[in-house]
């Protein structure tokens, strides 16, 4: 079993004058177009640009592939007169100003939720890994559930929200949880039941197809992948590479118990919300709950345990360093630690934007 990876990111347009976001009015999609193909696409709003890679065989090949496509995002950008920032949330702009992008996809969405999409003005990391069998990724689902608090608390990056200080790590998941059909799923017994469901959704017109499912993990409707959403989109390249090597490690382990005719508990859907809501409120700096010992433990403690937990098959996947650089990533903080230390020293939000865009640019010279 490979395992392989997929990873899409989702990248601030930012004027280099006022460090607000700017629609770019999709030219930085059809000059990159012109060296990625379909590997960079707009979003609903125009101030945003996405990028995926393709399927990597391996870390070695994501790092290779993700470096590239911010490289490349980053050069054409900036010949264009833009800057671009990996942030889960703008530290100051108003969605309200925001231009949403000619498509009659988009147009559908905003019809429909008004308010809730326009104002969906964040940026995720999304991570799919390989899984040909449907159920066998269904189960991953299930059982991973319980893992995507501590994704997310590393993953934290968006403490600011319309010129505010939100007291949150993560606010971003606080925006789109106004979005219908998000957050973490219910657990699913088998394919069929799943299956009953997205045709209950399509025949009573709720979706007109299923990938306006947007939980945080989902077995892709469309793809043999898991795909893990919950994540803001790291700072830095190796951020991101790291958070997605774990999450392919949880993949493969959870693969390995079930082969082995072993399960990972599965836990209610309204208990993991409860450790959710302490990732995206702490970070890294909080607690969580331990379900099997029913107690409050430190959010680092249970990411140690989480990296205990997989490490058997760490070297089968190659990414002993990444597992390393995790623990790194514990002592030093997260993308939300460090912009509101930024903050902190200058009071200016200003520099926090620089703070973005100058760590975004890591690894890309």
């Amino acid at each position: 079993m490979q395992f392989t990876l997929g990873i899409e990111e989702e990248y601030q347009v930012i004027d280099p004058e006022t460090r607000e976001l700017i629609s770019h009015e999709q030219k930085i999609v059809e000059v990159a177009a012109k060296h990625l193909d379909d590997q960079v696409k707009a979003e609903m709003h125009q101030a945003v640009v996405e990028v995926g890679t393709r399927i990597c065989t391996d870390i070695v090949d994501a790092r290779a592939q993700l470096t590239d496509l911010r490289k490349t995002i980053c050069q054409i950008a900036g010949d264009l007169g833009f800057h671009i920032g990996a942030a889960g949330t703008h530290p100051f702009s108003e969605w309200e100003k925001q231009l949403i992008t000619p498509n009659p996809r988009y147009e559908e969405i905003v019809k429909e939720l008004q308010d809730t999409a326009r104002s969906n003005l964040i940026f995720g990391l999304h991570v799919h890994v390989g899984i040909k069998d449907k159920a066998m990724a269904l189960h991953i689902v299930n059982s991973m559930r319980y893992f995507l608090p501590h994704l997310y608390a590393l993953s934290t990056n968006s403490p600011f929200w319309e010129g505010r200080n939100t007291g949150f790590k993560s606010f971003r998941s606080k925006v789109f949880d106004k979005f219908p059909r998000t957050g973490i799923p219910d657990m699913f017994q088998s394919v069929d039941q799943y299956e009953n469901y997205v045709n209950l959704l399509v025949k009573t017109r709720c979706i007109d197809n299923p990938k306006k499912i947007w939980w945080d993990i989902r077995a892709h409707p469309f793809f043999p992948t898991v795909e893990i959403r919950i994540c803001d989109i790291p700072m830095t390249i190796e951020e991101t590479i790291c958070i997605s090597a774990l999450i392919q490690a949880l993949v493969a382990k959870l693969h390995k118990l079930r082969t082995q005719n072993l399960n990972f508990i599965n836990y209610h859907r309204a208990l993991i919300n409860e450790n959710k809501w302490r990732a995206g409120r702490y970070g890294l700096e909080g607690k969580m709950i331990d379900f099997g010992k029913e107690e409050e433990v430190d959010t680092c403690v249970l990411i140690e345990e989480m990296l205990d937990f997989v490490d058997e098959v760490v070297d089968e996947l190659g990414t002993r360093n990444e597992m390393n650089k995790i623990r790194e990533m514990l002592k030093k903080g997260t993308g939300a630690d460090r912009q509101l230390a930024v903050y902190e020293e200058t009071k200016d939000l200003t520099k926090v934007v620089d703070y973005i865009i100058e760590q975004t640019r890591i690894g890309t010279d």
